[in-house]
């Protein structure tokens, strides 16, 4: 038998792009474990950086946003930019949102994903199924993707772990292990500064290591946005609007152009309400660069270039590298070799037409997947809006 369209992952971007093609009346398989990133590689305890405004899994029909979820949860609506959205209920909401719309969902893993020929994909779950899909649709999100720089990699030739000398931000969830050690979070962003929080607020003494002059910084509250800017989700600034609002105009940009700006619009900075329990609690020091990472007698030491270009050592108990992800074709070994040696890439990954299909007719990239593509939006829940209904428009025209 040959299923129509397969979906892989059921983070927002799957479980949205899923919601959109059953509402077409597609039919669709929808594999992975529902929010799975936000379940287990995000620390116990986090705060989405986005506003209520920027997340939201989008829908085909009205009453599945999160301020509808919060009704039906009984719970206080997170409605304006001071609400702040805990990663539990972030959780929940998708939870939600999957038993609502997607309730056929396969919670197996998609192991193989090969063409074969005229007829489509052939897939292999980890059940030991075997199935012919027209469509396939990666919406794998974060996973597989976590990056770790050459200089950290060469400490951990085994892989880093949460147990090991050196660790990916991505492998921790409970951070009260670190209770009165020596811990040191590498980077400026995000995840550095409220993981880097949140350890301290369990009991670690905690050292932010910055490469590069004046990157730990916070946003600015909601009240105290530039005014005669147009409101976005991510704050009020011209080129904001146009990368929320206008993806299918950056997929036009030259191809350096849209990787430089994929890293550098909406780049590290920590949320306006981290500041007050990051500062004072946790200890910065700003480097030139990380030269090397080595392990002596199992704690790692960083070998750091100072701004007066100098070396130094700044050694703890462990080191968690909040060195953010990657999007690289290298990293999905399901899909086959024969798939990944026709795709067109740029960088390593996947270049995208419109309605986010690759260059392999039926094959379709979706999420952070289509960053390079259609810009730094697709890094947020709030670019389902944009990028889910798109998608299953050109998939039904295509394949329906």
């Amino acid at each position: 038998m040959i299923h129509p369209v397969a979906v892989i992952g059921a983070g927002p971007y799957g479980l949205s792009t899923a919601a959109h093609l059953r509402a077409r009346g597609i039919p669709v398989r929808v594999f992975g474990e529902p929010m799975v990133s936000w379940r287990s590689h995000m620390p116990e305890g986090m705060i989405l950086k986005s506003v209520p405004s920027a997340s939201s899994i989008d829908a085909p029909q009205r009453g599945h946003r999160l301020a509808d979820y919060c009704d039906a949860a009984g719970i206080d609506r997170l409605v304006t930019d001071e609400d702040l959205i805990s990663a539990e209920t972030f959780v929940a909401y998708g939870d939600w949102f999957q038993q609502k719309l997607v309730p056929e969902l396969e919670r197996v893993r998609v192991v193989s994903v090969d063409r074969r020929g005229a007829a489509g994909f052939e897939l292999k779950l980890d059940s030991g199924e075997q199935f012919t899909a027209r469509a396939v649709v990666v919406a794998t999100g974060l996973s597989g993707l976590e990056h770790l720089p050459r200089e950290f990699a060469a400490a951990v030739p085994d892989g880093p772990t949460a147990t090991g000398p050196l660790s990916h931000s991505a492998q921790h969830h409970d951070l009260s292990r670190f209770a009165g050690k020596e811990l040191i979070v590498v980077g400026a962003g995000q995840s550095a500064l409220e993981t880097a929080a949140l350890a301290a607020e369990a009991g670690a003494s905690v050292r932010v290591v910055s490469r590069g002059k004046g990157r730990v910084r916070f946003g600015a509250p909601p009240w105290n946005q530039p005014r005669f800017r147009p409101e976005t989700p991510f704050g009020n600034a011209w080129s904001l609007y146009a990368f929320t609002y206008y993806p299918h105009q950056y997929r036009q940009l030259p191809p350096q152009a849209r990787h430089f700006l994929v890293k550098r619009v909406l780049g590290p900075l920590g949320a306006w309400w981290l500041k007050e329990r990051f500062e004072g609690k946790v200890a910065v020091r700003e480097v030139a660069a990380v030269e090397r990472v080595t392990v002596t007698d199992g704690a790692p030491v960083l070998t750091v270039r100072t701004h007066g270009d100098r070396l130094a050592e700044i050694g703890g108990d462990h080191v968690i590298a909040a060195t953010g992800y990657r999007v690289d074709l290298a990293a999905m070994p399901f899909l086959g070799d024969g798939l990944r040696a026709r795709l067109a890439t740029s960088r390593g990954t996947p270049r995208l037409g419109a309605g986010y299909v690759s260059s392999i007719p039926g094959l379709y990239f979706t999420g952070m997947l289509g960053g390079s593509s259609y810009g730094p939006v697709m890094r947020f829940v709030c670019g389902t809006e944009f990028a889910s209904p798109r998608l299953a428009r050109h998939l039904a025209a295509a394949h329906g």
